[in-house]
């Protein structure tokens, strides 16, 4: 009957420690704040610093956030998945150095969602582009070419620096 007994103690003991646990790690990595859409919640760890700070000084600022460039737009529950997914990565990615060189890339998926993005935001010039490609044999004949559009925009969405570490203020990034 002991035995029971304890192993009841452990039990409760093991659930309010992993509660515990959940709780200060929810609290020290901003959790809940990645609910939402704000850009500021790309800087709450320090790799997106300087992705946040080049947005700040481009011209998709007024018009575009991170949220609605990098996820999907299809359903909420997309949205929320692919959200959930990319922050896993990139939280694990940071807290076990898995990433290679000094930056963490994108990830294939999220390429076919910014592509994605720019055309939904951008469809207009894209089927002019599309027709004059078709016009002068530079694409498939889907009309569709290899290049993502950052291969020609890449200063557009994120412009570029050359440092931000002799940068007063890192471009004047805050973190929240």
């Amino acid at each position: 009957m002991e035995t029971k007994g304890m192993m009841k103690y452990a039990a409760v003991l093991s659930v309010l420690g992993a509660v515990g646990m959940f709780a200060y790690v929810g609290y020290a990595s901003n959790m809940f704040s990645y609910l939402s859409e704000d850009p500021k919640v790309c800087i709450n760890c320090h790799t997106m610093n300087t992705e946040y700070a080049t947005w700040q000084h481009s011209s998709h600022r007024e018009r575009a956030t991170c949220v609605e460039c990098h996820l999907p737009r299809e359903s909420l529950a997309d949205k929320i998945f692919a959200k959930s997914r990319d922050g896993f990565k990139h939280s694990f990615a940071m807290t076990f150095r898995t990433y290679e060189g000094e930056n963490i890339r994108i990830s294939e998926s999220a390429k076919k969602r910014i592509q994605a993005n720019c055309i939904n935001c951008h469809r207009e010039i894209v089927s002019q582009i599309t027709a004059n490609s078709k016009l002068y044999q530079t694409a498939g004949e889907s009309g569709q070419i290899d290049r993502k559009c950052w291969s020609c925009h890449r200063e557009v969405p994120h412009g570029t620096t050359r440092s931000l570490t002799t940068t007063p203020d890192n471009l004047g990034v805050k973190e929240i």
